[in-house]
């Protein structure tokens, strides 16, 4: 029979009050029950949900709960429902589907939010067995209608990997919300398939800002950030609001292609939109307007920060080290110090690099050693790498060379690649021919680690040597990547690659590099030649020199920009000798700064010099 309310807690005496509603364990519940029925009280002045939390995990006690809780009005399944939650959203996951299957066993009939918080369990343990057991009740009971619990499913086989289940989930449903979709786009973008995932986007029939902000997040992190960036205009175009999390989205896409106007107007946005406080925000903004060659603008944003966070430092140090600061950059470290902020592993790549760039070696030593000594941080094989690259730059190969054979770590493509590159500057063939043996295991697909041998074995005049490494690369079906570079004006990306005229612009920009030509020989221009290496005459070289993708996106700059302003160029792979010595006589003719960045570092040309002072 069951009990009815026929008198209020605060009719009990206050001892009693206390037992009634605060006990803690199965014991003084028990205690409890056993003065209700002495005093012939209702049982239902018991807090259910508490009579099914401390009796949850013990067989015995759940059986004695269980019957207790009988004697109420309220269904048995919304009580443990609470208890579900409660244990599935605690450090201890497991214990909510311990839970589960006590309530099977005795037959408590669950619902869809029983199934919900177990699902939700199952999904923090990433444990597919019992996912897949409670997919199994959602469809017994006819669950499959209710869409919230379709979502959960359709995130834990996500989440555990199984993309071709949760396709199979997805198709079946018999409705969907903008929810099902971008549950399945994360998923898809996760595991890689930004095809896949694309798809779905397409093809939704509803979009709200995060289905727009994961696939811009999406394509940065797929190396598409041109597409990132035509997805955010069209996102604007229809009026969607964007939000913190897209703006952060959008700018890294900027920093990754260079696009310095859009970024500055998403800028000017974020502080009209009240995100211009937002660490993120202001952490990204540092990190586009340095690489997009804006250095003063990224410590300007620095520089005005309430608050800066480790990711904040190290971002600065890392944008003065790439734009050839070095000394600025270990001032910004000595000041973070002072001011008590720990370094991690990335502040030491900034400074690392910082090192190599300008020669610091020593300095370079000192920052790698005291890494684990005063700061106690693990050198990475990142920081490997740029110990390689610090010596090998300088010169020091032999040095180089031993800091790989003693590394604790297996050396990896980007290690022996450091020390590959120094032999070309350094000329030092046996140990290029040894790197690249390495690499050739490592990475036998890379198409930079053949053309660099190759090219050390023609600057040696070794032909035959250069024809048996581009022979191997054809015989492998590894393709040369072309120099390609590119300049946005007004807002449009413009690419041009080496050799190519096919642009509607090409005549205009022959010319054009005829008239710097006459300039540049005016003040004792002479082609480097020596950076064309195949065996073709000389005039022959000049012509490969002047189709140089730089050199291409550069006359295009100066026909399309005002007389005066900057000149931003991207270039995805190494400037060469030639059009580094180029740039730099071009600055001064047209009195204009031209920014280049390249595949390791930006070159700031200016007054007839380089930031780099010429050590790159």
């Amino acid at each position: 029979m069951q009990v009815t309310m026929s008198s209020s807690l605060h009719s009990l005496p206050w001892p009693a009050q206390t037992l009634v509603s605060n006990f803690n364990s199965p014991l003084e519940l028990k205690q409890a029950h056993a003065y209700l029925i002495k005093t012939n009280t209702p049982l239902s002045l018991i807090p259910p949900s508490r009579i099914a939390s401390v009796c949850a995990l013990s067989h015995l006690d759940f059986s004695y709960a269980h019957r207790l809780l009988a004697h109420f009005h309220q269904r048995q399944i919304v009580v443990w429902n609470s208890c579900l939650k409660t244990l599935a959203e605690s450090d201890s996951p497991f214990d909510a589907i311990l839970l589960f299957r006590r309530l099977r066993e005795f037959d408590v009939v669950p619902d869809s939010f029983t199934c919900a918080f177990v699902l939700k369990a199952c999904t923090a343990l990433l444990d597919d067995k019992n996912g897949k057991i409670i997919h199994g009740v959602v469809e017994k009971f006819g669950f499959q209608w209710n869409m919230v619990l379709q979502n959960i499913i359709l995130n834990f086989y996500g989440l555990c990997g199984e993309m071709s289940t949760a396709r199979l989930v997805f198709d079946k449903m018999p409705q969907r919300d903008v929810v099902s979709w971008n549950v399945m786009i994360t998923h898809l973008v996760k595991s890689g398939d930004f095809e896949g995932a694309y798809g779905f986007f397409s093809r939704m029939p509803e979009r709200n800002v995060r289905s727009w902000t994961m696939m811009i997040s999406a394509c940065v992190h797929s190396g598409r950030p041109k597409e990132g960036v035509e997805l955010f205009m069209e996102m604007e175009k229809i009026g969607v609001q964007v939000n913190e999390v897209t703006v952060v989205a959008v700018l890294s896409a900027c920093a990754d292609l260079g696009a310095l106007e859009l970024g500055m107007r998403i800028h000017e946005y974020s502080k009209r939109s009240g995100f211009g406080r937002n660490v993120r925000v202001l952490n990204t903004l540092i990190d586009m307007y340095v690489k997009c060659g804006c250095l003063e603008e990224a410590r300007r944003v620095f520089e005005e920060m309430e608050e800066r966070t480790i990711v904040s430092w190290s971002a600065m140090i890392q944008g003065l080290a790439i734009h050839g600061h070095a000394q600025e950059a270990l001032r910004v470290f000595s000041m973070m110090i002072e001011m008590g902020v720990m370094p991690n592993g990335v502040t030491f790549i900034g400074l690392l690099h910082a090192c190599s760039h300008m020669g610091l070696v020593d300095k370079g030593r000192r920052f790698f050693s005291c890494m684990t000594r005063d700061y106690g941080i693990i050198p990475e094989i990142e920081h490997y790498g740029c110990m390689v690259d610090l010596y090998s730059r300088a010169g020091l190969l032999q040095e180089a060379h031993e800091f790989i054979m003693n590394m604790p770590i297996k050396p990896n493509g980007v290690v022996w690649g450091a020390l590959l590159g120094g032999c070309k500057v350094h000329k030092n063939i046996e140990l290029a021919e040894e790197a690249a043996r390495h690499l050739a295991q490592l990475d036998p697909l890379n198409d930079g680690y053949y053309i660099v041998l190759s090219n050390i074995y023609a600057e040696a005049e070794r032909w035959e040597d250069a024809s048996r490494v581009r022979k191997l690369m054809k015989n492998r079906g590894v393709k040369k990547k072309p120099g390609c570079s590119s300049i946005m004006v007004d807002g449009v990306i413009h690419e041009f690659v080496a050799g190519d005229d096919s642009h509607s612009q090409a005549n205009e920009i022959s010319d054009m590099w005829e008239k710097l030509l006459d300039y540049m020989k005016l003040k004792g221009y002479k082609p480097d030649t020596s950076v064309v290496l195949l065996d073709v005459e000389e005039k022959e070289k000049e012509k490969f020199l002047y189709g140089h993708s730089e050199k291409l996106a550069l006359c295009f700059g100066l026909i399309n920009t005002p007389p005066g302003s900057v000149i931003r160029i991207m270039k995805n792979l190494r400037v060469c000798e030639d059009c580094h010595a180029a740039f730099k006589l071009i600055s001064a003719i047209v009195n204009r700064e031209i920014v280049v960045r390249d595949r390791n570092r930006f070159h700031c040309f200016k007054d007839g010099a380089c930031s780099c002072q010429n050590y790159w």
